[in-house]
């Protein structure tokens, strides 16, 4: 519908459209099946000869409608819901790869997203080449093999809150003639849209900023619509070659710049069935309505936290890209101008033993396996999200053995630095 419209517009008006006498908020479509007059126009919707809803393991009209609004806040051709992050992560990889293909990583990923790349996804035959995003071109250009088919990394990464230099990664990866896949969780459409800077492919964990709440996990995959597999066939021929499960359909030529999305549903969604349900995409729904209110907010007390702690005599350290001596300061200028998230990396100093006391003493901020909601809270990752690590996994990760990530919300922030204090004051 964009139409001009602004993100803050979007968030509230794209999706759902109702008609004369329809519900004016988005209906929950909350049946698994869907009633046809004939037995020709089902077989139609099984051939992909039409476009409709048959099953909600493969779509649904209430997660269609906001995957509509993800996919136009993000500037896309084509969306999908995921059930989780973790989901859409492994489908956007897995629907372009197969056992035989390579993938180039970002070192600072998720501990999820590391941890399913250099571990299951290698199980079953694809395998992962791990970079530093701090590289320089020359050394990163050796990572890329004959076999590979796209490069994974994130706009901001989680915890290390690495920025990423987009323009860098899709330059390299379009000269090796593969997308590059980028996880926007943490910067969200509102303060950054990697397809403006050449990625292809954006996933998101939406159970973070976008559902602001914490209520529901989700995931969704957006597709730009400007990487044309069709120049790649030999790299890419579950797309551009006839797929035998939907009786031969080849889907560059049926379906253009939405074949990537297409083949995701139908097959992927078919086959593995990590749908969203409609209760959860619903509660989406809701959250988004407000991203455009909550992520200013974020930012603007996180920088407020960052400053605060940076000053503070038992800080060890301070990590946040909004900081103007912060090593990502200039990166994060040229692609968030408004804000980068509402996550702090620190250290106390005392180490490892002082992190995890620290956190024991908030009272406000409360210690959960969760991370940018409208709630203050904190981790430990080298001893929850990521303790499935090694040390030397843990560095190259860029996630120190007493880095606390301590997610800011959208409570007033002199609450949030006056728990912080009195917490600081005990250790």
């Amino acid at each position: 519908m964009s139409g001009g419209y602004a993100k803050e517009t979007i968030c509230i008006q794209s999706g759902w459209k109702p008609k004369n006498g329809e519900p004016r908020v988005l209906p929950i479509y909350q049946s698994t099946t869907y009633k046809y007059e004939s037995s020709e126009q089902m077989g139609r919707l099984f051939d992909l000869e039409e476009s409709g809803f048959f099953y909600s393991r493969l779509q649904n009209p209430t997660n269609e409608f906001v995957a509509q609004k993800i996919c136009e806040l993000e500037g896309g051709v084509a969306a999908m819901l995921t059930s989780s992050g973790q989901a859409a992560s492994y489908y956007a990889v897995f629907n372009i790869c197969e056992a035989g293909s390579h993938v180039v990583l970002s070192s600072t990923v998720y501990g999820g997203t590391f941890n399913l790349l250099t571990v299951t996804m290698k199980k079953m035959g694809i395998e992962c080449t791990v970079v530093d995003p701090d590289a320089s071109e020359e050394e990163l250009n050796k990572a890329f093999k004959e076999n590979t088919r796209c490069v994974l990394a994130e706009t901001i990464a989680n915890p290390a809150l690495v920025v990423l230099d987009i323009e860098k990664f899709a330059r390299l990866a379009h000269s090796h003639q593969v997308p590059l896949i980028i996880d926007n969780t943490f910067a969200t459409p509102i303060n950054c849209t990697p397809f403006q800077w050449g990625a292809d492919i954006v996933i998101h964990s939406t159970t973070k900023y976008m559902d602001g709440h914490a209520m529901c996990l989700g995931g969704a995959i957006v597709d730009s619509g400007n990487f044309d597999w069709s120049k790649y066939p030999d790299k890419y021929p579950g797309l551009c070659q006839p797929d035998e499960s939907y009786h031969g359909i080849t889907y560059t030529e049926k379906f253009g710049k939405l074949a990537y999305i297409t083949k995701a549903t139908s097959q992927l969604m078919r086959d593995l069935g990590s749908a969203q349900s409609p209760q959860n995409a619903f509660l989406l729904n809701i959250g988004l309505e407000t991203l455009h209110l909550r992520i200013p907010r974020h930012c603007e007390n996180a920088q407020k936290v960052a400053e605060y702690l940076e000053k503070h005599e038992k800080i060890a350290w301070v990590n946040y890209p909004g900081l103007k001596g912060n090593k990502y300061y200039e990166l994060a200028q040229k692609y968030m101008p408004k804000g980068t998230c509402g996550v702090i990396a620190f250290g106390p100093k005392g180490g490892r033993s002082a992190a995890s006391g620290m956190m024991d003493y908030l009272k406000l901020a409360a210690i959960v396996t969760h991370v940018a909601d409208a709630r203050t809270c904190v981790l430990h990752p080298a001893s929850h999200t990521h303790r499935q690590m090694s040390d030397a996994q843990l560095v190259e990760a860029g996630v120190a053995p007493d880095l606390i990530r301590f997610s800011v919300g959208i409570e007033n922030v002199d609450d949030i630095i006056a728990d912080l204090e009195q917490a600081l004051r005990k250790i």
